[in-house]
């Protein structure tokens, strides 16, 4: 009994010990960016070795990867709360898609997930990243759509993966530019885009 204890102690300790270099680090690369965070700082920063830092996470990099999909989660989970506080599916849509492009503003999205995870991680793993998170829920949304007929009956992935790419490039001009008014134009130009999407009869 008291070896299981233990080894409970331990693995909760281990739990707690990569809780608190994920907050360190996601900190540090919100404020820092990729190439201002060194990994032997944060691990001394939440009172670990550096060796410590590497056993959870092998490299520097791999604390990155790690932090950019815990924000990507955290994004994904926004998008699909704002939607769910409409009843209609085309209010639904619109509102996960505004609140991707207001995540912009949270500086851990815009520094992390924006600017520096496109180059950091390469665009294939950073896509298959939001592809896991926010672009799942856009795929989800399209496909009520279309079995609704609020969108005429065509194929949803390529439609997906169009305004997914329009999202990402407006949210990365928008993580770029930072003014409340390019919010504002973002989202009337949203509105314009996914209207022409829209059936008139619908």
């Amino acid at each position: 009994m008291a070896d299981a204890r233990a080894a409970g102690s331990r693995a909760e300790q281990r739990a707690a010990t990569r809780r608190a270099l994920l907050a360190e680090g996601r900190r540090r690369f919100a404020e820092d960016g990729y190439h201002g965070v060194v990994l032997a700082e944060v691990a001394q920063a939440v009172g670990v070795t550096k060796g410590a830092a590497y056993h959870h996470f092998e490299s520097k990099a791999g604390l990155f990867r790690a932090v950019v999909a815990e924000v990507q989660r955290e994004l994904g989970e926004r998008v699909a709360a704002a939607a769910e506080e409409r009843d209609d599916p085309w209010e639904q849509l619109r509102a996960g898609c505004r609140a991707f492009l207001a995540a912009g503003s949270d500086p851990a999205v815009r520094r992390i997930v924006l600017v520096d995870a496109p180059t950091v991680l390469g665009w294939e793993e950073w896509r298959a990243l939001d592809e896991e998170s926010s672009a799942r829920h856009l795929t989800e949304a399209l496909t009520t759509l279309v079995e609704a007929g609020v969108i005429a009956d065509q194929p949803v992935e390529p439609l997906a993966r169009l305004l997914s790419g329009a999202m990402n490039e407006a949210a990365l001009w928008l993580a770029r530019s930072g003014t409340p008014e390019s919010l504002d134009l973002t989202v009337s130009a949203l509105d314009g885009l996914l209207a022409g999407i829209r059936r008139r009869e619908a």
